[in-house]
């Protein structure tokens, strides 16, 4: 059974690549996933200047998934080169995508240009944070014609793929996909956190995180998710990132049918810590065996021919 995978052009070993915004961004903390069996890595989301993100608690569970407001905490594009290279020191086989943030399009479009002269496999372009606001007061993400606009720009300047990830708080997903697709995006993540959502301690009379609200994940986003890379699929030609309460294989290959290429993991580590690319990876094999499949390949967009 053949799991590798094909994506605008670059090998993946296996399907899975850890979600942007997972285990920082250092080039050790990134390899250690491909080590534990992730096919690639997506680094979290780095801006022109360096972001202290929010202080703790930023990160709670409960009983229907995740929800977070760590801010997008990070060093600096310009301070971070060394975590590159020393990510493809530590696992050159596994491809690594760089994502990028911006408070405006002439932002995003200065830190893809950094970005691409890293030894990045190709660029992701985080348009949905919750946390950032883009121009028009909101994501970029939530706006087609923002979307299409930093797009366009971004392709001017860089030759390596780019995948615009989106933000499941949109009335039409596929719309946007289309956009971002007509504007020159090789591939699109779907999708970013929803809500934003907010935990209250009865006893404290306040909010649980410090930034009181933040994106939800997990069990809760995938249905959400799932229906928006369906959809997305429907729309548009080129390749998805499938990302969104992906906890288990079972999840995986329901984002696999619904037309997901390659599959972004994070919720599972919260469960599964790093055996989670590899109790993924299994549920996989085990069911392209027991199904007669031969190559991953075959799973993807399945649930659209019946």
């Amino acid at each position: 059974m053949n799991v590798s995978v094909k994506f605008c052009g670059i090998e993946f070993p296996n399907p899975t690549v850890l979600a942007s915004g997972y285990l920082g961004v250092t080039g050790a903390s990134l390899a250690s996933c491909a080590k534990a069996g992730a096919g690639g890595a997506t680094s979290k989301t780095l801006f022109m200047e360096e972001r202290p993100g929010h202080p703790n608690p930023s990160v709670l569970q409960f009983p229907g998934g995740l929800i977070n407001a760590v801010g997008l905490c990070g060093e600096g594009i310009k301070n971070a080169r060394h975590e590159f290279e020393k990510y493809k020191e530590l696992a050159p086989e596994n491809p690594l995508v760089g994502s990028v943030g911006g408070k405006t399009v002439d932002e995003f479009i200065e830190c893809a240009e950094i970005m691409a002269s890293y030894p990045v496999d190709m660029l992701e372009l985080n348009f949905s944070c919750p946390n950032v606001e883009g121009e028009m007061g909101r994501p970029i993400a939530c706006d087609p014609q923002m979307t299409a606009k930093a797009t366009k720009a971004i392709r001017k300047v860089t030759k390596k793929p780019i995948s615009v990830k989106l933000s499941p708080n949109v009335p039409d997903i596929a719309l946007i996909a289309k956009e971002a697709e007509e504007n020159g995006a090789d591939a699109i993540t779907a999708v970013n956190t929803m809500g934003p959502g907010m935990l209250i301690d009865p006893y404290a009379r306040r909010p649980i995180l410090a930034n009181k609200v933040g994106g939800v994940s997990g069990y809760a986003l995938k249905p959400i998710a799932l229906k928006a890379v369906y959809d997305i699929y429907n729309a548009v030609k080129i390749p998805i990132i499938a990302t969104g309460g992906i906890v288990t294989g079972r999840d995986a290959l329901e984002m696999l049918m619904a037309g997901g290429t390659l599959l972004g993991i994070g919720s599972s580590l919260m469960y599964n810590d790093m055996q989670a690319f590899e109790i993924i990876l299994d549920k996989i094999r085990e069911f392209m065996k027991e199904e007669g499949f031969e190559d991953i390949s075959e799973l993807v967009g399945l649930a659209h021919e019946t």
